[in-house]
């Protein structure tokens, strides 16, 4: 038992603010961030909320599908942004869709955690406990993010995006996911629920305490060139398909230049690795469903096309999921 992607969609705010804004912030240029990262703006919510874009990637996920609500017995939501925490953001989205039938929990693994989505919708359905699933990364970075932080304020956007998974009887192919937490202190963000009455009587700082993302952008990078090659062979070796049968990469869109280093150590040409970063920024776990859902919409996705879809982030988490497009 396998599954298949039967529709995709995605909700970006209309807000931007492009490199020059930031430089407005910070000190930085257009040509810096450029340089370095690859982006030249990024969508801020404006209005919205991350249930609130979940919902509306959903919805335009289902009908893509030609799924109705009812139909859906899984909702799975990744997010580490969520305005909400009880409910839960799929609970949400499932009382805003009408999904009466649906089991529905939040996963948190911030830049992997639509993979891990997948992954965990794909083995559900393939063990025959549910037939129908809706998957959806979202997050409002711009909420946890440190605007006079130029390490970071230069990286993150906002946005959603989803998938309607089905059980189908093709081939199943297996995961390949790693964790080193040993190494989480590479990227980090403190929660605002350990407060306690001394933090609020000496007035602490919280900007500079970590209540913020704050990031090593070098041991990210240096992580990410070595583990997603390394996730992608070990993917491939272990469902026995060879790299010239895939036609495309989708990467979490964290860095260009990551996705370049990865393209040259795996050997292949960037026409292989979409690349929207330029546009959104990092939108963490709803990277990959958005560049999906764009590909989908733009019709560059072939029936019998192999992908492979990888993740890499927080935690530190990464891994490599294959798939062939129905």
């Amino acid at each position: 038992m396998a599954v298949s992607i039967c529709g995709t969609g995605s909700y970006i705010p209309s807000y931007t603010i492009d490199n020059n804004g930031i430089a407005a912030l910070v000190d930085t240029s257009d040509g810096w961030i450029q340089e370095r990262t690859g982006i030249r703006r990024r969508h801020i919510v404006d209005g919205e909320t991350t249930v609130s874009m979940a919902c509306e990637a959903g919805r335009q996920a289902l009908t893509s599908a030609g799924v109705s609500a009812e139909e859906v017995d899984l909702i799975i939501v990744s997010t580490i942004s969520s305005n909400m925490i009880l409910p839960c953001a799929a609970c949400e989205v499932q009382k805003e869709l009408g999904a009466i039938h649906a089991t529905c929990f939040d996963l948190s693994a911030a830049c992997t955690g639509f993979l891990l989505a997948y992954n965990t919708a794909a083995a559900y359905l393939a063990g025959g406990i549910y037939s129908t699933a809706l998957i959806i990364g979202s997050e409002s970075l711009s909420n946890l993010t440190n605007w006079k932080d130029r390490g970071t304020c230069i990286l993150f956007g906002d946005g959603a995006g989803a998938a309607v998974l089905k059980a189908d009887d093709r081939r199943m192919y297996l995961p390949v996911t790693r964790a080193d937490g040993a190494k989480g202190s590479a990227l980090t963000l403190k929660s605002r629920h350990d407060w306690n009455v001394l933090d609020v009587k000496e007035k602490r700082d919280y900007d500079s305490d970590g209540y913020f993302m704050q990031m090593d952008g070098k041991a990210v990078f240096q992580f990410a060139i070595k583990r997603v090659p390394e996730a992608i062979r070990g993917v491939l070796e272990k469902n026995g398909v060879r790299q010239e049968e895939i036609a495309w990469f989708l990467l979490h869109q964290a860095n260009r230049r990551i996705i370049e280093s990865v393209a040259k150590r795996l050997g292949e040409p960037m026409e292989k690795f979409p690349v929207n970063i330029q546009e959104y920024g990092n939108t963490s776990s709803a990277s990959i469903p958005i560049l999906l859902d764009e590909m989908n919409k733009k019709g560059l996705l072939k029936s019998g096309q192999k992908m492979v879809l990888a993740g890499f982030g927080a935690g530190l988490i990464w891994g490599a999921a294959l798939y062939e497009w129905i």
